[in-house]
């Protein structure tokens, strides 16, 4: 379950996403969610789902690996779409005591399934098709006209690419920890949830304890380095948008478009 989680990992390529500038990405993943929440229909989702197909298409992030980073989220869709089934008022399908399934809960169930997992997904190719390092100049340039108003813009973008770096590091390390007790005789399948929950309790220790010695050998190679923050700091390749990015962000004033008037006219 620990390894499913794709959030936050990079899957190496060349194909037109990767090569795509971080900052047209940054903002593409944006609207994609602002849109998410526009929508208020299975056919708005529906045009979103074609788009979000030919990105991933485009990316050739194979469809498998991007789908494994559902199952640790299965026990959210579950509460989620049980929540909704049961909660709604309205016209009753089935009925059991105090249970009962309404056509409008069936259909916001769904609607809400639908949109955590392109939610997800969507979010995921950002972080899959950009390395880390392009993520941060990519937010890093983003935030800098908000320089002039005192926000530290380096330090933010910096703050948030080590978050996304090291999630897959830290999971590698519970992986590990997991493993390593269940060598010694630890049990984390047996028992009900709050046995289960419990028996996780001892994992949270030596997490903590490598977490800072990680973030401790960060901060010395970055001291060692002589690292003093964004001022005055030069970049091997400076970004310049081409004709890729160009066609990227037509594409999206177009998705955007659509989504846009099918919202109004229906």
């Amino acid at each position: 379950m620990i390894r499913d989680i794709t959030l936050g990992q990079y899957y190496g390529g060349e194909s037109l996403i990767h090569r795509l500038d971080p900052r047209i990405k940054i903002i593409g993943t944006l609207l994609f969610i602002i849109e998410l929440f526009i929508v208020d229909n299975f056919l708005g989702f529906g045009i979103a789902a074609v788009a979000l197909a030919a990105v991933i298409a485009v990316s050739k992030v194979p469809l498998s690996f991007i789908m494994r980073g559902l199952k640790p989220i299965l026990l959210i869709l579950i509460f989620t779409f049980a929540l909704n089934i049961f909660m709604v008022d309205g016209q009753i399908l089935w009925q059991w005591g105090f249970l009962k399934i309404t056509r409008e809960g069936l259909m916001r169930a769904v609607f809400m399934a639908i949109r955590l997992v392109l939610l997800l997904v969507g979010s995921s190719m950002l972080t899959l098709c950009t390395r880390p390092l392009s993520l941060t100049d990519g937010i890093e340039r983003l935030l800098s006209p908000l320089k002039r108003v005192g926000v530290p813009a380096h330090e933010i973008a910096m703050m948030m690419s080590i978050a996304l770096r090291f999630i897959p590091t830290l999971l590698e390390e519970t992986d590990k920890i997991m493993k390593a007790q269940q060598a010694r005789g630890a049990d984390f399948e047996s028992g009900n949830l709050v046995q289960r929950v419990k028996s996780l309790i001892p994992i949270l220790v030596p997490l903590f304890v490598s977490a800072f010695r990680i973030a401790q050998d960060l901060a010395m190679a970055m001291e060692a380095r002589c690292y003093r923050g964004g001022e005055n700091r030069t970049r091997m390749h400076e970004m310049k948008l081409k004709k890729r990015d160009y066609g990227a962000i037509a594409a999206m004033i177009l998705f955007l478009a659509i989504i846009i008037l099918e919202s109004w006219w229906l």
